[in-house]
């Protein structure tokens, strides 16, 4: 009962106040509310921010970091890419095989062009050197003289180093002169080289090797 008077005197106070005080007090109210709004809402909002901010400049780091690792693995592999290319070239060069199915199968290949018959060929004993291997093969040929000469010039242009040299040339028995049109034939040795691999090349004189190395096209 005591209660029940207390809030229906406070009642009564409110009641006497004037409008502005009532106005005043609303006031304090909206007040109270909004501080707890901003404690209990936005406090919890504004952390959540500043994680999220904090998780995406974590990530960004990790990004860059994977985009680092990314390039370096590009970079590598374009290297490694260009050095098993630059490899291939070489070898087409100076192989590390003696090669010689496809030794014969590049000079046949030029004698065709060129227009001359291949009648013999005759691989013969290799010759290491200090850093390479002399492939010598015996030719035979036959055809007019500028299919020949053709012959020659082809064979200088091929990848690998071959030179051709102790070149014979006879024109055969009764084989008679048409104008430019002379039919010949040709004895000479072809030699291709190839890479010496670890151990072969030792003991070999260096004086030797240098009188012997390749040239690229020479006849």
């Amino acid at each position: 009962m005591a209660q029940k008077t207390t809030t229906t005197q406070a009642g009564l106070s409110l009641d006497k106040l004037s409008p502005v005080a009532k106005v005043a007090i609303g006031a304090v109210f909206v007040g109270l509310i909004g501080a707890l709004y901003f404690v209990g809402f936005y406090t919890e909002v504004s952390s959540q921010i500043e994680n999220a901010q904090n998780r995406t400049t974590s990530l960004q780091a990790e990004m860059s970091k994977a985009q680092a690792s990314k390039d370096a693995y590009q970079k590598d592999l374009d290297e490694k890419t260009r050095r098993e290319q630059l490899s291939r070239e070489q070898k087409k060069i100076l192989p590390d095989e003696s090669e010689t199915p496809a030794f014969l199968s590049a000079i046949q290949g030029v004698a065709t062009v060129s227009g001359v018959n291949l009648t013999s060929w005759s691989p013969t004993e290799e010759n290491p050197q200090e850093f390479f291997a002399k492939v010598p093969m015996k030719l035979s040929l036959t055809g007019k003289f500028h299919q020949v000469a053709k012959f020659f010039y082809g064979v200088g242009q091929l990848d690998r180093i071959i030179n051709v040299e102790n070149i014979q040339i006879k024109r055969p028995p009764g084989n008679k002169v048409k104008g430019e049109e002379v039919e010949v034939e040709v004895e000479c040795l072809a030699t291709a080289f190839r890479a010496v691999r670890a151990g072969e090349g030792a003991g070999i004189n260096p004086k030797r090797q240098q009188r012997g190395a390749p040239k690229q096209g020479g006849h």
